[in-house]
């Protein structure tokens, strides 16, 4: 398969479509056991499927690598932005490479509990139990 990307300056991504995907590299900030594990979880806690993941050297000595990842949704949802900003913790680098329509127009299948609804509820219940309720 041939993958064809448009490279362009920085700028808004374009609205969701409910079909989208998203497409970042990140960058491991050190080299330990568990590494790609704690990039991982931070997808799958938030029901965000991942379509590619490939690791390239970097460059910059042994055993240092980047992550090229494809996962299913838009930066505007939540669940989406929420999977970036834990990433942005995590990794040294989080290079954002787009948002973007899906070329098949394929929804994402979200599985119960992990819905941008899902999340909403839970913050809703977890404030009125800190409000007493």
């Amino acid at each position: 398969m041939t993958r064809f990307v448009l490279v362009t300056r920085p700028g808004p991504p374009p609205a969701p479509t409910g079909a989208d995907r998203t497409t970042l590299v990140l960058f491991e900030r050190d080299d330990h056991p568990g590494a790609l594990l704690e990039i991982l979880t931070e997808f799958a806690v938030r029901g965000v499927n991942l379509t590619r993941l490939e690791s390239r050297p970097t460059g910059g000595g042994l055993g240092r690598y980047s992550f090229s990842v494809d996962c299913e949704g838009h930066l505007d949802e939540p669940r989406v932005g929420e999977a970036l900003s834990a990433l942005h913790r995590v990794c040294a680098e989080v290079r954002f490479l787009g948002s973007y329509p899906r070329a098949d127009g394929v929804p994402a299948r979200v599985r119960a509990g992990t819905a941008d609804t899902d999340f909403a509820a839970a913050r809703e219940w977890l404030r009125a139990l800190r409000g007493g309720g």
